[in-house]
């Protein structure tokens, strides 16, 4: 599994300097946003934990507002004192990875691919240099790829009359002891002195998309992207999920209190594999005052959660947090459900999180008003059983089971 990957965050933005004035390009203002908080967040998404900015061009800037962590990545910085071309920057960033294979990234592109799809194609066909590609109308502003089968044969010099074809993404899934092997120089152009001078050998690999791909180094794409990106992110990207009743089976009257009383909800399992394809972030948020009644430990729910969390990544699906709160129901804790402290909480450990693209799936009352209260759409699970009748003041959605939600929202 790639878990790693390079940003080239260092260009000046020449082109678009007469927009953004005193801005350093990856800070570009998208809907809002730093257009490079867009690829950090799919990123993300893709399981990557490490980030290397390749920094130059007002690198404080970019640093100051990122910092050593962000949503959830660990952030590194590789900074040229002086231009090295998109080669150096790429073999100076290699030095701060600590895989074997690391994606890399413009920028100023976004090429909105299923990056876990291309870092397994590079790992089960052991290639030194594997390249996402796209097919587009007009190959003149890019300069086109040739291949036979996923095997690279020619990358071509942009060509005004070229006309439809397959171009470079951008992104590329690089073997880092292949990359250092090369002794390659310190400054050098890695499409020209290593693309386009070895393609001819064979070695490099190539899948070819047909996802959403802007380039804001241009004004007109700059532009455009302002309205299409918030299309693009601006939907339902996090889910919440209660545990007991969405999760597992509830024991009436009773608590989930050691790992061998765990009950799967049918399908549930299914439903994460899938829905972890499809949201960028996902929660759970559980009351367990059990443990605030001295029924059982922390440890115990510990425990439980994580034979839970291992049965999840078995079946193909992942919970980017745990968060409880065992303080009993009296208490006033403003972390219990339906106080939204586990949303606030999930918001500090990953900034990207929205709630206004956020969704609360639960099957009681207070977790319906834990969503409500937070701003996300509500999702309640009936578990084929009668809802109480104030559930529909909070709810947008009623469904039987997890699973239905996938089919709701066209996945499964």
């Amino acid at each position: 599994m790639i878990t790693e990957a390079v940003i080239l965050a260092g260009g000046f933005g020449t082109r678009l300097s007469h927009v953004l004035g005193n801005v350093p390009k990856p800070l570009a203002p998208v809907a809002g946003r730093p257009f490079l908080s867009y690829l950090l967040m799919r990123l993300a998404s893709a399981g990557i934990n490490h980030v290397v900015l390749a920094t130059g061009y007002m690198h404080e800037v970019v640093e100051q507002y990122f910092g050593e962590e962000w949503g959830g990545l660990k952030i590194s910085y590789s900074e040229e004192k002086e231009p090295l071309f998109t080669g150096g920057a790429i073999l100076m960033a290699a030095s701060e990875t600590k895989g074997d294979d690391f994606l890399v990234l413009n920028g100023d592109t976004l090429f909105d691919i299923d990056l876990t799809a291309l870092a397994d194609f590079h790992i089960e066909n052991e290639s030194v240099l594997t390249v996402a590609l796209r097919k587009v109308e007009d190959t003149g502003r890019y300069g086109a790829v040739e291949t036979i089968g996923t095997i690279i044969c020619t990358f071509r010099e942009k060509d005004v009359s070229a006309g439809e074809g397959t171009i470079n993404g951008g992104i590329y899934v690089i073997n880092k002891h292949w990359l250092l092997s090369e002794n390659l120089p310190r400054k050098f152009s890695f499409e020209k002195q290593v693309l386009q001078a070895k393609a001819q050998d064979g070695i490099f690999k190539a899948v070819s998309f047909n996802d959403y791909f802007v380039d804001i180094g241009v004004p007109d794409d700059y532009r455009k992207a302002q309205c299409e990106l918030p299309a693009l992110f601006l939907k339902d990207r996090y889910l919440f999920l209660d545990r007991d009743g969405v999760l597992n089976r509830q024991i009436v009257g009773d608590y989930v209190r050691n790992w061998e009383q765990w009950q799967w909800q049918d399908g549930a399992l299914e439903a994460l594999a899938v829905l972890s394809r499809h949201f960028d972030r996902i929660f759970i948020v559980s009351n367990q005052q059990g443990v605030g009644k001295g029924l059982f430990t922390e440890e115990a729910l510990a425990d439980i959660h994580t034979n839970m969390l291992s049965d999840i990544e078995a079946a193909g699906g992942r919970i980017d947090k745990v968060y409880v709160c065992t303080d009993l129901a009296d208490s006033g804790s403003c972390m219990r459900k339906p106080a939204i402290g586990m949303a606030l909480s999930a918001i500090a450990d990953y900034p990207e999180v929205d709630m206004a693209r956020s969704v609360m799936v639960g099957d009681s009352v207070t977790d319906m008003q834990f969503g409500y209260n937070a701003g996300m759409r509500c999702v309640y699970l009936t578990n084929n059983n009668p809802s109480p009748v104030e559930v529909k003041d909070y709810t947008d959605v009623m469904l039987s089971n997890l699973y239905e939600l996938t089919e709701l929202l066209h996945l499964s």
